[in-house]
């Protein structure tokens, strides 16, 4: 039996999670957006997986939602019942704790972009390209594009992406500030697991919490945000994680840390 997401995990804590409908661009069909769902679940709560990457098989990341699948199997579903899976989904990733990095290697559209910009890094091959495609096929947009991206390019960029629908090539994405980097499309796989080899090596309680100050601090005051970097330095600091680095600067070595 097929599955349309391909979830590998690595000893290192790296969980590589591929959407494996190259057929259809990796449109996400109803099945794929709760796989997703469940992948997004199952990392946030195993202590052993400490990276999610992100990607797509053959040559698209994700071309969006499959409009086919929601308007032939799921007919007789409401839409809102509809967008409540598709949003329970939405949830899911962004409630994953430990850093998730989208690694984009072909078109990136509508739902499909909105998954990527829920992610905390965005690599992207120089043949990639994004579209937030939603009014030119007559719907607004979801996947909480509406409250990405204000935050990521402004309101009134964020307003052009989205009315006029355009799409935008990978260097005019990065110049933007949609993704964090753009490699020529050989190198992009090496340069992920590299990211993602630092991440897993990483202080993972220490990662976490930074993640989640830096989430939150456009929805905080200056003054909330000062007291919860106050806790959570208080927690690291009687982590043994935070014993071992010091160990290991002393040392002059690598630390090894153990999320603990």
């Amino acid at each position: 039996m097929t599955t349309p997401l391909r979830v590998a995990r690595a000893e290192s804590g790296v969980v590589t999670a591929t959407l494996t409908r190259p057929e259809r661009k990796n449109a996400i069909n109803s099945e794929l957006f709760e796989a997703l769902r469940v992948c997004f679940d199952e990392v946030a709560r195993r202590s052993e997986d400490r990276v999610l990457v992100l990607t797509g098989a053959g040559d698209a990341f994700c071309g969006g939602a499959d409009l086919t699948d929601f308007g032939g199997d799921a007919g007789n579903q409401h839409p809102l019942e509809m967008m409540r899976d598709i949003n329970e989904c939405c949830l899911a990733l962004h409630q994953v704790p430990v850093p998730v990095i989208a690694k984009v290697n072909g078109v990136a559209v509508g739902a499909g972009l909105n998954l990527a910009l829920g992610c905390d890094l965005i690599v992207a091959s120089d043949r990639a390209s994004f579209c937030q495609i939603y009014t030119r096929r007559g719907i607004s947009i979801d996947f909480g594009g509406a409250w990405l991206l204000p935050r990521l390019v402004g309101l009134h960029k964020a307003k052009e992406l989205a009315l006029l629908a355009d799409r935008i090539p990978a260097d005019e994405a990065l110049r933007i500030g949609l993704v964090n980097r753009v490699l020529p499309h050989a190198e992009l796989d090496a340069a992920v697991t590299e990211w993602a080899e630092r991440l897993a090596a990483g202080p993972p309680i220490a990662l976490r919490m930074t993640k989640r100050l830096l989430t939150h601090s456009l929805d905080t005051t200056l003054r909330e945000s000062l007291d919860a970097e106050a806790m959570t330095v208080a927690v690291n600091g009687a982590t043994e994680d935070m014993k071992e680095a010091m160990r290991a600067f002393r040392e002059k070595r690598e630390p090894r840390f153990q999320g603990r």
